[in-house]
């Protein structure tokens, strides 16, 4: 990176909220897609003694023929061709290479800038793979962070932001509850200082419920900057085994979503937690949350 770039686009954050203005740009993939995050099949193999690492190629399989279109896997910073070998595996197994998942401390001014660039660096090997999304979500470092601190992250996703188009790829920011703690000081920070053509959203619809914005007032202040999905329910607050019906009303959010052609890039997250009923198998559970993207979604 650059730095007298990344100090400007730090010095632009510091002063007042962008308008979203400027459209994200259109990506190379045209929706609607249907994908899984494969955090919550990790969390399923654990249960039972395996690691997804040796299985991923029976958890593709099992995703092509549930019909999913895509797998989103995390972003290798360290070794970036592997992200090539990923859309590879995706491809033999009959799915396509659409986003991937990273993080990184993006607070500190030098380290914010440095973590910037690895996620540049893997996402240009991404990018020639055919991957079209990178979403990203700032590392949270066990307390609120300051005005100054936000300041120095808001310029690293700008600036990652403008790496990012330049090879043709979208930019998502995700969040989990940390940054939505004081009111989603945090949450409105990434996005109140950085501009809409830049800094996308990845739209974790029950995270971001969780930290106590709801759909009905999270899409129409940030839907125009959804670039993807992560879609997960619960039922009396506890994660349901499935996608199903429960505490968000995602006919509500599919309505919002077609009245506003929003991308419809949607990412299936069973995440499992403590008092999680699990009654049927990872693959039955997938195979069901796919029927009812497509039933309520339309994809």
């Amino acid at each position: 990176m650059n730095r007298r770039r990344f100090l400007a686009a730090t010095a632009a954050a510091a002063g007042t909220a962008l308008a979203a203005t400027k459209p994200v740009m259109a990506p190379r993939l045209k929706p609607p897609l249907v994908g899984s995050q494969l955090y919550g099949w990790g969390q399923y193999y654990d249960r039972d003694g395996k690691k997804l690492a040796e299985h991923q190629d029976e958890v593709l399989s099992a995703l092509r023929d549930a019909g999913y279109d895509y797998a989103e896997g995390s972003l290798d910073v360290t070794t970036p061709d592997n992200n090539a070998k990923f859309a590879d595996r995706l491809r033999k197994r009959g799915l396509k290479p659409v986003s991937l998942y990273t993080g990184g401390a993006m607070h500190v001014l030098g380290k914010a800038s440095e973590t910037a660039e690895k996620i540049a660096v893997a996402a240009r090997a991404a990018a020639k793979a055919g991957f079209a999304i990178i979403n990203v979500n700032p590392d949270p470092i066990g307390r609120d962070k300051t005005d100054a601190e936000l300041i120095i992250q808001a310029g690293a996703l700008v600036e990652l932001g403008e790496e990012l188009k330049a090879s043709g790829i979208q930019l998502g920011i995700h969040h989990h509850t940390p940054e939505l703690r004081e009111g989603a000081r945090e949450f409105h920070s990434n996005f109140t200082r950085c501009p809409a053509g830049l800094v996308g959203f990845c739209y974790d619809v029950h995270w971001v419920y969780r930290g106590g914005i709801p759909p009905s007032e999270c899409l129409p202040r940030y839907g125009d900057r959804i670039v993807s999905w992560h879609l997960r329910q619960s039922r009396d607050q506890i994660w349901w085994e499935d996608l199903d019906t429960g505490d968000i009303d995602y006919a509500a959010v599919a309505r919002f979503a077609r009245d506003h052609r929003l991308p419809a890039f949607y990412t299936v997250e069973l995440a499992l937690e403590s008092g999680t009923r699990i009654t049927r198998s990872v693959v039955d559970n997938h195979a069901r949350s796919r029927a009812f993207v497509k039933q309520v979604m339309g994809a």
